[in-house]
């Protein structure tokens, strides 16, 4: 592995990780060391109505945990979804704040525990990144604790909460470094629960974060080490999950792999295919997950002179071959999404070729400045025109 130069890194994470099959009991006793008036995030009226929910439900009220009745959110937060459940949460007296599902109800309720508290009752907008009145938080967040029901965008292990607004046609980040989460309580269990095409769409997003934060300007020693491991364990697990959706131990592996790809990135950020499906998630309503796998094989052809070494180093770690070669990774990669049924161009998910402009301009966010060289905007005009 290349060390970075200066070898000196800072690395922010959660304040505590839980991890393991069945551990979403302890939850109860968790969230007693956090607060007492807990106001829930749910991602899926699914996961409610599932066995696998009843440990949980038991658990707060064995704590005597006083719980609201759940925000519910099916998609990425929107502006109106964050700013309502703030309002409610404010309402509630909340002193905790509990979210349960995928990435989305994780930022749902890492923007309600950070906003709940501040004195200037803003619009959520008024605080994300490049838009608005770019507020800070002057308030510490509510003790919050996140529990992820998908393996992939490794929310409970970042400092920013995504939203979005169709309207104003923008999807920006609510960040700061005291987002991170008091406790992430990995039970690699509840990921049974997700749709097929969830686990799929996922598990992408948590490939493609190992790798971009591989990848990455901003990476440091530790990130590509975190990122290594992910991806070791997603290129395996992914695969072995989508034919036994059952199989505990792929099922593990993947909760492991999203963990890892969300501390690396927090602390590393990402690359061209982010930066691109966040842009085809506002302007063409693409799941996230999805943008990341078509435009995964497109950035790392672009990023391929610059990162060969890197990919190189990538393609050794996978457990089916011995080449390490930028190419064989590449290649590698478009033949297990094509396995696994996953469209291959922009035009497959009905992107029309008159959205390409716009969703250029709109790809330059955050997640584009960890990009292992610069992107001009002609350059992803023509990039995005080849991809379509």
């Amino acid at each position: 592995m290349k060390i970075p130069t200066p070898f000196a890194f800072d690395l922010l994470t959660p304040k505590r990780i839980i991890f393991g099959w069945g551990r979403r009991r302890e939850l109860g006793d968790m969230i007693a060391s956090l607060g007492t008036r807990c106001f829930i995030v749910l991602g899926s009226r699914t996961l409610s109505q599932h066995a696998l929910f009843n440990s949980i439900q038991n658990s707060l009220e064995i704590a005597g945990i006083t719980a609201n009745t759940p925000e519910w959110i099916s998609r990425e937060p929107l502006v109106s979804d964050v700013d309502q459940a703030v309002q409610r949460a404010r309402e509630w007296k909340a002193d905790v704040v509990l979210g349960i599902g995928g990435g989305a109800a994780l930022d749902l309720a890492k923007a309600v525990a950070a906003l709940t508290p501040q004195v200037m009752h803003a619009s959520v907008s008024d605080y994300l990144e490049g838009v608005g009145r770019e507020l800070s938080l002057t308030k510490q967040p509510l003790p919050n604790l996140l529990m992820p029901t998908t393996a992939g965008t490794g929310s409970e292990a970042t400092k920013n909460a995504v939203i979005s607004s169709p309207q104003a046609q923008f999807k920006k980040s609510l960040r700061a470094d005291s987002m991170l989460t008091d406790v992430a309580l990995i039970d690699p269990e509840l990921t049974v629960t997700a749709a097929p095409n969830v686990t799929l769409h996922s598990g992408m997003d948590a490939l493609t974060q190992c790798l971009e934060s591989y990848l990455s300007c901003r990476a440091t020693v530790v990130t590509r080490t975190l990122a290594l491991e992910g991806f070791r364990h997603a290129w395996t697990a992914l695969p072995l999950v989508m034919q036994n959706p059952e199989s505990r131990t792929a099922r593990e592996s993947m909760s492991y792999a999203a963990l890892l790809s969300g501390i690396a990135l927090a602390n590393s950020g990402l690359g061209l295919a982010h930066g691109v499906a966040a842009a085809l998630g506002i302007h063409a309503a693409i799941p996230h997950g999805l943008a990341c796998a078509i435009m995964l094989p497109v950035a790392l052809q672009v990023n391929l002179a610059s990162s060969r070494d890197d990919l190189g180093e990538l393609d050794a770690a996978r457990a089916d071959t011995n080449t390490g070669s930028a190419e064989s990774l590449i290649e590698a990669i478009r033949t297990l999404s094509r396995n696994m049924g996953l469209p291959e161009r922009l035009r497959d998910v009905a992107v029309r070729k008159e959205q390409l402009a716009v969703i250029a301009t709109s790809s330059g966010g955050n997640s584009m400045r960890g990009n292992p060289r610069e992107i001009t905007d002609a350059e992803l005009r023509d990039i995005l025109h080849r991809a379509w």
